[in-house]
Order: C-alpha cells, then structure tokens, then sequence
C-alpha cells in the first residue's frame, strides 16, 4: 500500500522517514529561497515546520517565489505557504509566525523559554515555544540574520544560512560551505562581519555563489523593508533562489537523518 512518502520511504528506510516525521524545522523567511526549502521540507516528510516571515506576497514576487500567483497577490506569506503545504499534508503540524523578527527576539525565538507571542497560530502546542532540530535561515535583513545565527549558535541549535542569490545566474558556482570559507559573496563578508563583531562562530554551513555579481542597471529602484536600512534592489531569475532553498532544505534533511559530507 502506497502512502505521500512512499517513494521517500524506498530511499530512506522506515526508520529515515519516522526520524523525519519527529524532525521540528524553522523556516525563517519565506521569499524565493524559504518558500522552496519549506516545501522540499513538507514533501520530504519532516513532520513539523514553524514558517516565519511578516511580508505579503508582492506583484514583483511572480518572478522567482514559490507562493507567488496573481490569485495570491496581497496575502500574508505564512497563510500562503501553510495553505500549500497542508494541501500537501494535512497532518503536517505548523506553527505560523506572521511577523518582523526584530534582532532582539531571535534569543526569545530560539531558547523558547517563553510563551509565544498571541499573533501565532499553530495546530498543536499552542502557546508555548518550540525546540527545534534545526534552523534554515532564509533572512534578507543582516541584523536579522546575524541575530537569528547567534542565536542557534549560542544554545546549540543547528542552523544553515541561506546567503545572496541575487545578481547570479550561474547555477554551476552555487556551493555549500562553512561561512569562514566561502569566497565572493557580498553578504557572507557583511555577515562575517556581523557575527565576529557579536563574538559569535563563523564554521556553521551556508549555501551560497561565488560567481562574481553582476551589478544592477543604473537607476534599479531602492527599497528598505521593515527594520532595514535602504538598498538598491538586486536582479533575480526564476531558478537561482530555488535553486538555494532545494539545496538548504537537502542539507538539512541529510542532518536529520544523521548524515554529512559534502557541507
């Protein structure tokens, strides 16, 4: 008898696919590179997913996001994404956070030592903070990211960064590696930066590119979300931050099941 996770089951054993279901992931962010891993993540059979971001899907998402349709234009992300994933799953457990998440929460977040906050929404234990396996950090913002790492870091919970897709298109320079030993990339500098500066480690994984970026036309518009400072606004195509999450999302099931190499 065939069941959603039955091809999985054949390459992983039943004993890969129970530790997946018991498996507790935090996707932080939802745009290109989170909406992927969060979905490669639910069909895999990781049996609960805390989804946080505090955006709406946007018309200039249609190029590269996951959730992004013209029926979906102005909804919140997380209902977005919980939606699609429990058509997938129904018994899938989630635990939504519609929110910004303000650096100075990432501690609260990841020793959830505290009742949550009233805006969440879960199916089961509700009220209460999670422990997680494991953290896939899909966050533009620096502070955020930086914040959100440290974190995980600090209390030893395993995290992975997801770094800039943005300005690429070389699908071939996308590499897994220890932050400390990634080259090019104009985020995983900032970043270094960031987290030597708050005395964190540097040698946890990242997915990133080291394809020299390739600079916006003169006059791309300039944005600053919620807690950011303004930016120019980076080109993307539809397959790179897919690309990014599919990858973080298989290191992170690879952990769960007790594996590693290659990262």
């Amino acid at each position: 008898m065939t069941h959603p996770q039955s091809r999985t089951e054949i390459l992983i054993g039943a004993e890969g696919l129970a530790r997946l279901r018991a498996a507790h992931v935090l996707v932080a962010g939802l745009g290109g590179v989170g909406g992927h891993a969060a979905e490669a993540l639910g069909r895999a059979g990781v049996g609960r997913l805390t989804l946080l971001d505090h955006d709406e899907v946007a018309l200039s998402n249609l190029n590269r996001q996951l959730l992004a349709l013209h029926s979906t234009l102005g909804q919140p992300k997380v209902e977005v994404m919980a939606a699609r994933l429990r058509d997938i799953d129904p018994t899938l457990e989630l635990t939504l956070i519609d929110d910004f998440l303000q650096p100075d929460r990432a501690e609260r977040l990841v020793a959830a030592t505290l009742p949550l906050t009233p805006h969440l929404s879960a199916t089961k234990g509700e009220g209460r903070g999670p422990a997680y396996d494991y953290v896939a950090d899909c966050i533009d913002s620096i502070a955020c990211k930086a914040a959100l790492v440290a974190a995980c870091l600090r209390h030893a919970v395993p995290v992975i960064s997801a770094l800039g897709a943005g300005n690429c298109l070389d699908v071939s320079r996308v590499r897994v590696a220890p932050l400390n030993q990634t080259q090019v990339c104009p985020l995983a500098r900032e970043l270094r930066r960031t987290l030597r500066a708050m005395d964190a480690p540097l040698n946890y994984p990242v997915v990133y590119s080291d394809e020299p970026r390739r600079q916006p036309l003169p006059h791309a518009p300039v944005e600053g979300g919620a807690g950011g400072r303004p930016r120019a606004v980076n080109g993307t195509i539809s397959y790179m931050p897919a690309l990014f999450g599919v990858m973080l999302a298989g290191i992170v099931i690879r952990r769960l099941l007790g594996e590693s190499g290659g990262d």
